[in-house]
């Protein structure tokens, strides 16, 4: 299976795993970097500067209600929170998406290079009824349907919850983004640095969690921000894998 990674209604396709994951961490990448150069041109932005371009044009849409620099600050930091929140879920369905087609590729033609025409249609049954479920329902499929579990998965439900709570609560954390414990937990990926007397220090993944309990108001550092587009890389690593490992078994045990 080789090339393009979303089903359409023509000629039979192939699908390349490999292609996919390079082309989400390409993406993913693209987000990191953009993320660095927003948080840099934050920390650069002066009042001054900021009320220079306010008065450029000599005039406003409705001026009573112009935001200072310290209300603006304010403004653009939370909503710069809800973007990183936003996309990195955006991020972990569309990886998600990718992979549940070409797992369901490799069932119906059990692993075969060539895919028929009946193949394809089966495959984009099962693709349609998966792209619109839900999160949660998703993480099940995945592992009803084709035996993934995923890592991360707890993490990237509490994303959710997260963006919940920005979108209908302020960002303050309720019951119903708690635990049974009565949080709300993220789990993200950082690098732990390990003194092996090397030249050059070795790293590896470790976790790190961020706990928010009921009435708290979500915040994140920026180092947080750019750990959760890499916990998102992480997770898909770890996706894009166990797929890889699901397409072989099917192959060897067709094979055998």
């Amino acid at each position: 299976m080789s090339e393009n990674p979303q089903p359409n209604q023509g000629q039979p396709q192939q699908v390349n795993l490999q292609q996919i994951a390079q082309q989400f961490m390409v993406g993913l990448q693209r987000h990191f970097d953009m993320l660095a150069f927003n948080l840099a041109a934050r920390e650069g932005v002066q009042e001054e500067a900021y009320n220079a371009r306010v008065n450029a044009p000599k005039i406003m849409p409705a001026a009573p209600s112009h935001q200072n620099f310290e209300q603006m600050q304010a403004y653009a930091r939370d909503l710069l929170v809800r973007q990183v929140i936003g996309d990195c879920l955006n991020l972990a369905v569309t990886g998600m998406n990718n992979a549940h087609f070409f797992l369901a590729l490799v069932k119906q033609t059990k692993a075969n290079s060539n895919v028929s025409q009946e193949a394809q249609q089966e495959a984009q049954k099962a693709q349609q009824a998966f792209v619109p479920a839900q999160l949660d329902e998703k993480f099940n499929r995945l592992e009803q349907d084709y035996g993934i579990m995923c890592e991360l998965e707890d993490t990237i439900i509490s994303l959710g919850f997260v963006m919940q709570a920005f979108m209908q609560q302020g960002g303050v954390v309720k019951e119903p983004q708690l635990d049974e414990n009565g949080e709300l937990v993220l789990e993200l990926k950082t690098v732990q640095l390990l003194d092996t007397g090397a030249e050059k220090p070795q790293g590896k993944l470790v976790d790190e969690r961020k706990v928010f309990k009921q009435g708290e108001s979500l915040s994140f550092t920026d180092v947080e921000l750019q750990l959760i587009l890499v916990t998102i890389a992480s997770f898909a690593d770890s996706l894009f894998k166990s797929v890889s490992l699901y397409a072989k078994s099917v192959k060897d045990a067709n094979e055998s």
